[in-house]
């Protein structure tokens, strides 16, 4: 039997506002409490006013770790993603969100943090250590994240070119990766709109895709970003 170790946890000691937008930030029994009741509440919200239709469900792994990366067009878009997961996964459940969107204020940082369970990116200045940090906690925790390649909602609702950064993050790595549609998040709530209308969302999952044989350089990188577009937009109907 292996001795028990006490390992502190990676956001001990810091401020509430520096875990918040911490990549080793863990979830206390508040957190946990709080990520329940939100992600109840979201689901029922999707079923209700968005009528929300969740096809191809048995192609979502059991445990982590895995990541899910879809088109993105809406702030709607991460929590439709999150819906079809298991309740008891919440904890493990990191979306990356744009931290100078998402973390520019203590009260936008906490609402990011104990509801959603969001992992801040800085799309100005994210350097090759925050996705190795990522990568690290993925593989050794391990947990899933929700993920957009494109870097930035369409303006348009037409797919942007995925970026080469999600490669850094998964070539030659075993993590499954799910890509998947979204349909309907583009006319529910517009990036130039703040409240959404109602309008039926589907969620199209495909066949999770592993890299472990993409080398871990450029070529690799650009590898992972466009097969992952290909399978993306191959779950797209007219």
């Amino acid at each position: 039997m292996d001795d028990w170790n006490y390992k502190p946890a990676g956001d001990l000691g810091l401020s509430h506002d520096e875990a918040f937008k911490s990549l080793k930030r863990e979830s206390g029994l508040i957190a946990t409490a709080l990520h329940w009741i939100w992600w109840s509440f979201v689901r029922a919200y999707l079923v209700l006013w968005h009528r929300l239709k969740v096809e191809g469900r048995e192609n979502l792994p059991k445990v982590p770790p895995f990541v899910l990366v879809a088109n993105h067009s809406s702030h709607l878009d991460a929590l439709v993603l999150a819906a079809p997961l298991d309740l008891r996964l919440r904890d493990q459940i990191f979306p990356i969100a744009a931290g100078d969107v998402f973390f520019t204020n203590p009260a936008i940082s906490a609402f990011a943090a104990l509801m959603l369970n969001a992992l801040p990116m800085w799309r100005k200045n994210c350097g090759p250590h925050a996705l190795a940090e990522l990568k690290r906690r993925l593989i050794e925790e391990p947990c899933c994240y929700i993920l957009f390649p494109e870097g930035q909602r369409s303006r348009t609702g037409e797919m942007l070119p995925f970026k080469a950064g999600l490669g850094m993050m998964l070539a030659g790595t075993n993590v499954p990766i799910v890509p998947c549609y979204l349909d309907g998040c583009f006319q529910a709530l517009r990036p130039e709109t703040h409240w959404p209308v109602r309008h039926p969302i589907t969620i199209r999952i495909g066949r999770p895709l592993t890299f472990a044989d993409a080398p871990n350089r450029r070529e690799g990188w650009e590898q992972v970003a466009n097969e992952l577009q290909a399978a993306v937009k191959a779950l797209r109907t007219e």
